[in-house]
């Protein structure tokens, strides 16, 4: 062995191993920062919930101390948890972002979203809101915090996702991804949706977030509400989710594992009240967090694969 090759072989001894959390950092920042070389026009979608809190930590690990190179977006349905919403707000003031909103009740109001009953729960109308954004800015890629633990149809998606013209998704045409290998090519009108942390699970964000120390949306956190239990959920009691007739209210020591809109989102029992209990239920958990708390994944009339061929997130 020549004395170059020691030399190497003594660097990689001395090189600390990557943690499982390094590991997926570093893939994520990779995806992130392929796509910004290969796309003329991209976006982060950013909610305030958790997965995109983590998703704008890697963009800062990616691209600061600049500016983000691309703005980030938020469709709003206007059934949003004001607590998420404020945290977003709060968020993007401090690190100096721009944040674009666009809103299913814009969509409605200019008739391009029909609901067919007042009290429809606006969270597949995002699709409509979202594709007019897109062709608005003439956005080319769109970061997003989908997880393959979520769901069934989203662990058939590739990290990068291509749409056709109309925003659609074919699960049955996908690009390969071989050797971490990413074509982020789209022909004019079309554009890629990009899920950096898709081989996370809900466990490794909470990790995640403890070991970044992120702040995240109080409601994340064990609090006591109203509730009604309805088809073996907790719904919360509020002004778009009443209390049918029959059902007993109860006030419950709650928490929300997903902050979709309230129309649809429902929290899980819990007194979990830090991240170090949330962790601790987390690893104990039998149900995926969209399992046990979203009341529109419960029949296949809302099918997470059906959207998501229309254009869903």
């Amino acid at each position: 062995m020549n004395a170059i090759a020691r030399e190497l072989e003594a660097r990689l001894d001395l090189a600390p191993a990557l943690s499982h959390l390094d590991r997926l950092e570093s893939e994520a920042i990779h995806i992130m920062r392929e796509v910004v070389a290969e796309t003329k026009n991209p976006a982060l979608l950013f909610s305030g919930g958790k997965d995109s809190i983590v998703m704008l930590r890697i963009a800062e690990k990616a691209f600061r101390p600049d500016r983000l190179p691309f703005p980030l977006l938020h469709i709003d349905t206007g059934h949003n948890f004001p607590e998420v919403l404020a945290f977003r707000d709060a968020r993007v003031a401090e690190l100096g972002e721009r944040l674009v909103v666009r809103s299913v009740e814009e969509s409605i109001r200019t008739g391009r979203v029909r609901l067919r009953r007042p009290d429809e729960s606006r969270n597949p109308h995002q699709t409509v809101t979202l594709l007019d954004a897109i062709r608005e800015f003439g956005f080319d890629a769109l970061f997003g915090g989908a997880r393959r633990d979520e769901e069934k149809a989203r662990a058939k998606e590739r990290i990068l996702s291509h749409r056709d013209e109309a925003g659609q998704w074919d699960p049955r045409n996908q690009r390969p991804e071989l050797w971490s290998l990413y074509n982020a090519r789209v022909n004019p009108g079309e554009h890629v949706r990009v899920f950096p942390i898709s081989n996370w699970t809900e466990l490794d964000v909470w990790q995640y977030i403890a070991r970044e120390k992120l702040e995240v949306p109080s409601i994340y956190f064990a609090h006591r509400r109203p509730v009604v239990r309805r088809r073996g959920l907790i719904v919360p009691v509020t002004t778009l989710t009443p209390a049918r007739a029959g059902e007993k209210i109860e006030e419950i020591s709650v928490r929300f594992r997903t902050v979709g809109d309230i129309s649809c989102t429902c929290p899980v029992e819990s007194s979990a009240a830090s991240i170090d209990a949330i962790l601790e239920e987390t690893r104990c958990a039998r149900l995926t967090e969209r399992g046990a708390t979203r009341m529109d994944d419960q029949t296949s009339e809302a099918s997470m694969e059906r959207r998501k061929k229309e254009g869903y997130f």
